[in-house]
């Protein structure tokens, strides 16, 4: 990842609604962040195995400060006309950004498998370690949000119905799903209250875009 601050947000998008979205989010949207001041690069990754078009979005900040940065809430309050159809129709939208904690490995993979914790992480060096050393995969990270930052209210916030957050992210990326879940199952510290290395959710990237 570049930089060493992030993005991270969760959508669902209903079929009939689906081109439109997708659209939006790559014709118009992620490139109107990449000139925000801080914003370094986004990757943009869906469910595998979903009913739903369930979306990732993934941006990658130069500092945590971007967040709160004037050039970021200026776009924040001014949503372009697509921004405002689209923002309403996003389901079980997840929003967090904050500081990247810890990151091993070099590269990015394909698949990636995103873990949400509502606290902090215990003994994270070795955990992140541990999950590194892993067959193919090749990188892994452990994101920590900034609540007040997130929680900032601006206009396109209100557009959503309820936004819900987390305390931290571990992304664990890898070169195919089988490695993603043999990883998971070594490490079980790795994943969230309720879940399983078999059914975790895993995500496939489709889209990335660079400030430069």
């Amino acid at each position: 990842m570049q930089g060493d601050g992030f993005l991270a947000i969760w959508s669902d998008v209903v079929a009939a609604q689906e081109t439109d979205y997708l659209h939006w989010l790559t014709r118009e949207h992620t490139a109107e962040r990449m000139g925000v001041e801080g914003f370094a690069a986004v990757r943009v990754f869906r469910a595998l195995d979903s009913a739903i078009c369930r979306v990732l979005i993934l941006y990658e900040l130069e500092t945590p400060e971007a967040l709160a940065g004037p050039s970021y809430l200026a776009r924040l309050n001014a949503p372009t006309p697509w921004s405002q159809r689209i923002m309403p129709i996003l389901q079980n939208f997840v929003r967090g950004g904050g500081r990247r904690a810890l990151s091993m490995g070099t590269g990015q993979g394909g698949y990636v498998a995103a873990s949400l914790f509502a606290q902090a992480v215990p003994d994270k060096a070795a955990l992140v370690a541990s999950l590194i050393a892993q067959d193919r995969i090749v990188a892994v990270h452990l994101l920590e949000t900034d609540a007040d930052k997130t929680a900032i209210k601006t206009n396109e916030k209100a557009l959503r119905p309820r936004d819900q957050s987390f305390h931290s992210l571990l992304l664990v990326e890898g070169l195919d799903p089988a490695s993603l879940r043999q990883a998971l199952a070594a490490c079980p510290a790795a994943l969230p209250a309720g879940a399983t290395a078999a059914t975790m959710p895993l995500y496939a990237q489709m889209f990335a875009l660079s400030r430069e």
